[in-house]
C-alpha cells in the first residue's frame, strides 16, 4: 500500500502515511481509537463543509443566468446533530427535517425558522403545532387529509395568525434510485400526491394544489417532487422536472395563480466503492438549469425559484465508521473458494443498510501496512443474525489479524441515523476531526443508559 490520499470512497482529507496507519482530519486514526474506543463514527469536518459549499454553489451559478434564486437545504435525515445542523446553515444551506425530532435539533442549533422545512407523510397535529410555532419556512404537505389539519391549526390560533407556508409534494411516476425501498416518486408507495388523473380527469395533486390556493388559512409556496435515493443516471431528475413544470402551469391556467417555487428533491449518488462515479454536482446543476429554462420557455411560464435537498451527497463520504477486529475465521464456499469472515466489534446495529437494502460498502486496514496479498473477505458483525453483514466483499491483507483497526468508508448517511440497539449493543459516538483535533459531536451510549430506560 502506498503512502498518500485515499481518494473515493474515502473522505477529502483521508492520508495514509508510510507506516500505512491512516489519518483523517490530520488526526491519526490509532490516536483517536485509543481516546474514543471502537466502534466509532469519524466525521471529516473539513470535508463536510466544503461539499455543502460545492453543492450550493453549483446550484446558485448553474440558475444564476436564468433569473432565478435558489435554495439548498441539508437533508437532516441523513445525519443531523447540533454542529451538523449548524455547519449546514453556517455555509449557506438550508436545513431539512422530516420529524419533530429533527426539527428540535435544528432549532437547538440555532437553525431561524425561517431556514427549516418540515417534511413527513404522517405528522402528528403536535408537529404541525410546533412547525407553526417556530415559523418554520415551508411544511411540505403529503396527504389531502393534512391540508385540512394544517388549516384547523392555523384557525385554532385565532384571527390574525398568518397563513401556513406549504408547498405540495406530488409523485411523477419516475421510478429512480438504487433500490425498490428508497425510490419514492412511483406510484405504489406512501410518499405524496400522485400527478396521474383520476376517474374525474383531475389528478389527486391538482386537487391538493387547488385547495391550497382557495384556503385562506394556507399560503403556497410551490409544488415539491423527490424521485428517489442514491440516484447516478441524471436523466429521472430531468423527466421529473418537466412533470412538475407542467402541473405548476396547469394550475396557473385553472387558477391564475402561479406556484413561485420549485423544489426537485435530493437523492444524488455517491461513490461507495473504489471505481464507482458519484453524480457531479456541476453536471446535474447544469443540466436542470437547461432543462428548467426550454421547459418553462415551452410553457410560457416565468421560471420559477428552486431549491434542492441533498443530503447523503453532502454527508455521506465525509464519514468512516472505525472498528477493530475480532474473531477471524476461514470459510470454504460450496464452489471450493476460500472466504475470509473478519468480525468487527460492531454490525448491523451502526449500520443496517447492508442487511436492509444489500447495501455494498468498501472497508480497509488501517492502522498498519498490511500484507501485500490479499484475501477474499466479509466483514461482519458482533449480533446474532446470519444477515449481520458490514461489507460483503471485500479484499483485505492476507495477514489481517484480531486487534487490527479496520474503517469501513462512505458511512456518513444513515448509518447514525438508522442505528439501534439490536442485543442492547450501546451505539458508538460521532466524533468530529479538524485540523489534528477531535470533537465529540454525539457521545457513545453506555449501558447505563439502556438500563436507564428499564422501568422493570
Amino acid at each position: 500500500m502506498t503512502a498518500g490520499p485515499l481518494g473515493l470512497p474515502w473522505s477529502a482529507t483521508a492520508t495514509r502515511g508510510a507506516d500505512g496507519a491512516v489519518a483523517v482530519g490530520g488526526v491519526d486514526l490509532r490516536a483517536l481509537a485509543a481516546e474514543q474506543g471502537t466502534p466509532a463514527y469519524v466525521l471529516d469536518e473539513a470535508s463536510f463543509r466544503a461539499r455543502a459549499r460545492v453543492l450550493r454553489t453549483a446550484f446558485e451559478r448553474a440558475f444564476a443566468p436564468l433569473g432565478a434564486g435558489v435554495d439548498v437545504y441539508y437533508a437532516g435525515k441523513a445525519f443531523l446533530s447540533v454542529a451538523v445542523a449548524r455547519w449546514a446553515h453556517q455555509e449557506g444551506l438550508r436545513v431539512d427535517t422530516s420529524t419533530g425530532g429533527e426539527l428540535a435539533v435544528a432549532l437547538r442549533a440555532g437553525v431561524p425558522g425561517a431556514d427549516i422545512g418540515l417534511h413527513g407523510n404522517n405528522k402528528s397535529d403536535a408537529e404541525i403545532a410546533r412547525a407553526l410555532d417556530a415559523g418554520v419556512g415551508r411544511i411540505i404537505v403529503d396527504s389531502l387529509g393534512e391540508l385540512d389539519r394544517i388549516a384547523a391549526a392555523v384557525r385554532a390560533r385565532g384571527a390574525g395568525a398568518p397563513a401556513a407556508p406549504v408547498m405540495v409534494r406530488v409523485t411523477t411516476g419516475v421510478h429512480a434510485g438504487g433500490h425498490e425501498y428508497i425510490s419514492t416518486a412511483h406510484e405504489d408507495q406512501k410518499f405524496g400526491l400522485s400527478v396521474a388523473p383520476g376517474p374525474d380527469g383531475t389528478s389527486p395533486a391538482m386537487t391538493a394544489l387547488e385547495r391550497v390556493v382557495a384556503a385562506p388559512e394556507l399560503r403556497l409556496l410551490g409544488i415539491h417532487s423527490h424521485i428517489g435515493s442514491q440516484i447516478l443516471d441524471p436523466e429521472g431528475f430531468a423527466v421529473a422536472a418537466g412533470a412538475v413544470l407542467r402541473l405548476r402551469a396547469d394550475l396557473a391556467a385553472r387558477t391564475g395563480y402561479l406556484a413561485p417555487e420549485v423544489d426537485l428533491g435530493g437523492g444524488f449518488g455517491i461513490a461507495y466503492l473504489p471505481g464507482e462515479v458519484p453524480l457531479d454536482p456541476e453536471r446535474i446543476a447544469k443540466d436542470l438549469a437547461t432543462t428548467v429554462d426550454a421547459t418553462c420557455a415551452e410553457l410560457g411560464t416565468a421560471v420559477p425559484r428552486l431549491s434542492f435537498e441533498p443530503g447523503r451527497a453532502i454527508v455521506g463520504p465525509t464519514t468512516l465508521t472505525l472498528y477493530t477486529v475480532g474473531t477471524v475465521k476461514p470459510v470454504r464456499l460450496d464452489d471450493g473458494r476460500v472466504r475470509l469472515y473478519v468480525s468487527v466489534d460492531g454490525g448491523m446495529s451502526d449500520n443496517i443498510r447492508p442487511a436492509l437494502y444489500g447495501a455494498h460498502y468498501h472497508a480497509a486496514v488501517v492502522s498498519r501496512t498490511g500484507a501485500e496479498e490479499t484475501v477474499l473477505a466479509r466483514v461482519v458483525g458482533k449480533h446474532c443474525e446470519s444477515g449481520d453483514i458490514v461489507v460483503h466483499e471485500v479484499q483485505l491483507p492476507a495477514d489481517v489479524a484480531p486487534g487490527d483497526l479496520l474503517a469501513v468508508a462512505a458511512t456518513g448517511a444513515y448509518g447514525r441515523s438508522m442505528a439501534s440497539n439490536y442485543n442492547h449493543v450501546p451505539r458508538p459516538p460521532v466524533v468530529a476531526v479538524l485540523d489534528g483535533a477531535t470533537r465529540v459531536l454525539v457521545r457513545r451510549e453506555t449501558e447505563e443508559d439502556l438500563l436507564a430506560l428499564d422501568l422493570g
